[in-house]
């Protein structure tokens, strides 16, 4: 097979047995690969009302169409099950190189089933592929695991993913981590993991991944590499990162604060991309396999009471959720804080998200210093951040076991009307850094997102207009360039909708969303091209784009055979019912009869019923 290893590996842990099948061209031609291929095994393996922490469970591993060849920042991951939080489904994505190392080793797809009696970890040495004992690593962090492992296996150059302690104490919000640096964050498919007693996939691929017309997929690689390399913001993602543009976000009062009960910070500098770069906080810019960008970055502390403390990132949602949320605007407790999240497994958009509502809750008197041993919550609290971050992660003490269990469940225990400022929607995820009053296009792709208001599904970039590209691609899908505006309802059904398409044929491919979705210099038309001559299965831009929406059809009968329906395509209280207090989009709100009406729209463009 072209443009792919050709086979998926079953791991049943319940019965200890693993045995691969091959990939066939007909699923790559309808599903493109990973996340596509994801789910339809999702929803071919996974029974109806499957407990997400149960054995009936399915993990799923699927490694983008293009990574493994020279196509430029093609080196993602997706994770896809029942999420922890949801009971819903759940995609998420992974940057790092452990993906294109299972293609190498020999598979596309990994699908694990079932619970194992003990803990385990799977190693994968090209085709020998053993279950192993994980005994000795049960209760490590992730550095700690990812190190012994090299040792035991002896080679340093293997790709480990694993689940630090939060995913082992099925924390809601456990992540998986890649390579130490890399997560698949979202949703806890690291609670998942551990409820398999699943510790670790370590992987050694020494094999090559061949494509059809090397030459012709040459030369589109070529011209996408010209492109990014003389794009604005791809050179602004390498120089700063995605943290780059909280400054930016602040100054238009879309900054969540205070658990978004602000838009602005009076000083948010310590907590930016460019803080990092300037005070030198910044070590190394890290890419993914096959990446001309390096967005990601790797951040140490040299002095002072965290010296030492080195993370990878901190990311915009990091900076958002752990330092305006929570009002801790400062750089080294945050990298602290950043750091804590990745060693232990914890997402760190749910874990400021939490922390934030407690500490809400703690101002209103709905949480008391009893409950939290003397500990008080107040915003802007250093010592609550990197207190209870540990707590979360061990379901330590009363505070951390109910923080543990994300903000939905934590205020239908809580009670007392803390629901209302529990910034999740109806589908239970918090919601990730971004302000959906003042960005109605966001608002929408929230709200009709299967895994929860989250930014990672549709990201609509283009309707904010920021950019040549932005405003061209707007007024192609609307007619007009007038409609480029986030503060707009008219039209945001079919911005939508593309960008939904083009996410699911950008994670099915393996690219990374920032080239595709922000800066466009990786296209509906480029990516045909290249998966055309890489599988030798010709497709044109609108075909491929008919297998995007195919593979959002599928993840959303996935949640409507669970039970879903409209009424979860929501967002939080907060949101639609308090005014944005500050900037040019003050006193907008998420409306119910605003939202109702683009779902109606959006739910027509798609051919759904309207229920």
């Amino acid at each position: 097979m072209y443009g792919s290893a050709g086979k998926i590996l079953y791991v049943d842990l319940t019965k200890q047995e693993i045995h691969a099948e091959p990939l066939t061209d007909d699923l790559h031609a309808r599903f493109l690969g990973s996340r596509g291929i994801n789910a339809k095994l999702m929803w071919d393996l996974t029974r109806p009302n499957a407990d997400c922490l149960g054995p009936d469970n399915v993990l799923v591993f699927g490694v983008g169409t293009l990574t493994g060849t020279n196509a430029p920042c093609s080196g993602r991951t997706t994770v896809t099950c029942k999420g922890a939080e949801t009971n819903l489904y759940l995609k998420g994505s992974m940057g790092g190189h452990w993906g294109a190392e299972l293609k190498f080793a020999g598979y596309d797809h990994l699908v694990f089933l079932g619970v194992s009696q003990k803990p385990v970890y799977l190693w994968i040495d090209n085709e020998r592929v053993e279950i192993r004992d994980a005994t000795n690593l049960w209760g490590k962090n992730v550095e700690e695991t990812d190190k012994v492992l090299k040792e035991e296996l002896g080679d340093e150059d293997i790709k480990i993913a694993c689940i630090g302690p939060a995913g082992e104490n099925l924390v809601r919000f456990a992540m998986i981590m890649s390579c130490v640096h890399h997560a698949a964050g979202r949703g806890g498919a690291g609670a998942v993991m551990g409820s398999k007693r699943l510790k670790a996939i370590a992987v050694r691929g020494e094999g090559e991944i061949r494509v059809k017309d090397p030459e012709r997929f040459g030369l589109v690689v070529d011209a996408v590499r010209k492109a990014l390399a003389a794009d604005n913001t791809a050179k602004s993602m390498y120089i700063y990162g995605t943290s780059g543009g909280l400054a930016f976000t602040n100054s238009l009062g879309r900054l969540p604060c205070y658990n978004f009960r602000l838009g602005q910070l009076e000083n948010v500098y310590p907590i930016t991309g460019q803080c990092l770069v300037e005070q030198r906080y910044l070590k190394r810019r890290i890419g993914c396999f096959g990446c001309t960008i390096s967005c990601h970055r790797y951040s140490m502390v040299e002095s002072g009471p965290y010296s030492g403390t080195g993370c990878g990132g901190p990311e915009y949602e990091s900076f958002a959720s752990l330092g305006a949320d929570t009002g801790v605007i400062d750089t080294q407790v945050v990298i602290r804080a950043n750091q804590l999240c990745n060693d232990f497994g914890l997402d760190t958009i749910s874990t400021g998200s939490v922390i934030a509502w407690a500490m809400e809750c703690f101002e209103k008197g709905v949480i008391a210093k009893t409950d939290t041993r003397g500990l008080e919550l107040n915003f802007g609290s250093v010592e609550a951040l990197l207190t209870i971050v540990p707590l979360i992660a061990r379901r330590a003490d009363s505070i951390g076991n109910l923080l543990a269990e994300g903000v939905k469940r934590a205020a239908q225990k809580l009670g007392k009307d803390s629901w209302k400022w529990a910034i999740c929607n109806s589908k239970g995820l918090e919601q990730s850094m971004v302000e959906t009053r003042c960005s109605k296009g966001y608002a929408l792709a929230f709200a009709v997102n299967p895994r929860g208001p989250d930014h990672l599904h549709a990201c609509p970039w283009a309707e904010r207009g920021s950019s040549t590209e932005a405003i061209a691609l707007v007024e192609k899908l609307t007619g007009s360039r007038k409609w480029a505006s986030p503060y707009l309802t008219e039209y945001r059904p079919e911005v939508v909708r593309w960008h939904e398409d083009c996410y699911a044929v950008t994670d099915s491919l393996g690219f990374c969303m920032i080239p595709s979705l922000t800066s466009y210099a990786i296209n509906p038309s480029n990516m045909a091209e290249m998966f055309s001559f890489a599988t030798g299965l010709p497709v044109d831009d609108s075909e491929l784009m008919l297998a995007g929406r195919r593979i959002l059809t599928l993840e959303k009968c996935f949640n409507v055979r669970e039970g879903a329906d409209r009424k979860l395509d929501d967002l939080p209280w907060r949101l639609m019912n308090e005014p944005a207090p500050t900037g040019p989009g003050k006193g907008l709100v998420n409306s119910k009869e605003e939202l109702d009406k683009m779902l109606d729209k959006y739910y027509l463009l798609h051919g759904w019923d309207q229920k």
